[in-house]
């Protein structure tokens, strides 16, 4: 077996800590071309589409890439900003915030990467650069709350794919799940007040949840059941009584049945009960996408109106909100607790008072202005 060719290694250099938040991945541009790569290497997963190898790849790249990629390539498109991906953008500002919390609290010797499962930066260029800069402690941080193998355990499998080529490997360590953490939950609380704060209360709250097949659940798949602990938290922080939340599936792909109940009939059904206004929250997703901007506020709030709905809102994603990052820190600290990336407290609390002596020396100056 041939191995990666190591970093030359200096003598009495000190090991740096890293993070690494891990999405799932978005295409380069909004082009048939582009999504046609990223849905190949996505569909590829066995992790993602558990059918027979040869019968996969017969219907993935006669059937699904032809036809699938152009229609794909215009719902990106219709999401696309100048920056980019909104699922990259969010992501990669995610990163930066992370870095800037866990500063905060006094982990200055740290880097926070992003990286995606497909498509770029791939997860396995990232770990490559971060041991290349000297990261001897890695910890993978997954993008999802609730724990499925057709996301965090494919993570798990790039992650030992690609030390399984790598002799020096670094200590790892991964975060399984969050789904019921209370600064997760309390981020979301603050989401949903906020907006109701500024809009008034609907007649229903919808949290729709990506989809899997009903057969992952059969087999052991954990993800319906942390779906639903997110939700009863959600609803008991919201103060909510039974009738007045829903939680619904969406994203279904194929013949096969999933998980029920499902987002769109379950709003249209919702609009012809007499419903007059639903809000829809997406607590699986921490950063917009195009399951949320394009399929949620587009084609869902489009069955709702159709139906007879008369007010539909979208609550975004966590993305960059200040809940969220202190809570994405918290995550993050718990799981890295033990490692050198904290300066002593006394060097800590100098910092401290030199950055409240310039914050001081500041308004002085402005209100001399």
């Amino acid at each position: 077996m041939t191995f990666q060719k190591e970093p030359p290694h200096k003598h009495g250099s000190v090991g740096r800590s890293a993070i690494v938040l891990v999405n799932l991945g978005t295409p380069d541009a909004p082009t048939r071309s582009s999504v046609r790569r990223y849905l190949k290497e996505f569909l590829s997963d066995p992790r993602v589409v558990e059918i027979p190898r040869a019968v996969w790849w017969f219907i993935l790249n006669l059937i699904i890439l032809p036809f699938r990629s152009g229609q794909s390539a215009k719902k990106y498109a219709s999401i696309w900003t100048r920056e980019g991906s909104p699922l990259r953008t969010h992501t990669a500002a995610q990163a930066q915030y992370l870095r800037g919390a866990l500063g905060e609290r006094g982990h200055q010797d740290l880097t926070v990467a992003m990286a995606m499962r497909y498509g770029s930066p791939s997860l396995p260029d990232v770990l490559s650069k971060l041991k290349a800069d000297g990261a001897e402690r890695i910890l993978l941080l997954p993008a999802y709350p609730q724990y499925s193998g057709t996301t965090t355990g494919s993570i798990y499998d790039a992650v030992f794919q690609h030390y399984g080529s790598v002799r020096n490997i670094p200590e790892l360590r991964f975060v399984r799940n969050y789904h019921d953490h209370d600064g997760y939950i309390r981020a979301l609380q603050h989401s949903v007040l906020n907006h109701w704060e500024q809009h008034g209360r609907p007649e229903k709250l919808v949290m729709s949840f990506h989809g899997v097949p009903k057969r992952t659940l059969l087999l052991g798949d954990p993800y319906h059941c942390e779906c639903l602990k997110t939700a009863r938290l959600l609803a008991t922080a919201l103060k909510l009584t039974p009738d007045q939340y829903v939680v619904t599936f969406q994203s279904r792909f194929g013949k096969a049945e999933w998980l029920q109940p499902y987002t769109a009939p379950t709003v249209a059904q919702l609009a012809r009960d007499g419903v007059r206004r639903i809000d829809v929250i997406c607590p699986g997703f921490i950063a917009d996408c195009l399951e949320t901007l394009e399929e949620i506020s587009m084609e869902v709030r489009h069955d709702f109106e159709q139906n007879g709905g008369k007010e539909f809102h979208y609550i975004p994603c966590l993305n960059e909100s200040p809940s969220w990052i202190a809570a994405l820190a918290e995550i993050a600290e718990q799981h890295i607790i033990g490692w050198p990336t904290q300066m002593p407290p006394s060097q800590r609390e100098q910092l401290k008072q030199e950055a409240e002596a310039g914050r001081a020396a500041a308004l002085q100056l402005g209100a001399q202005d």
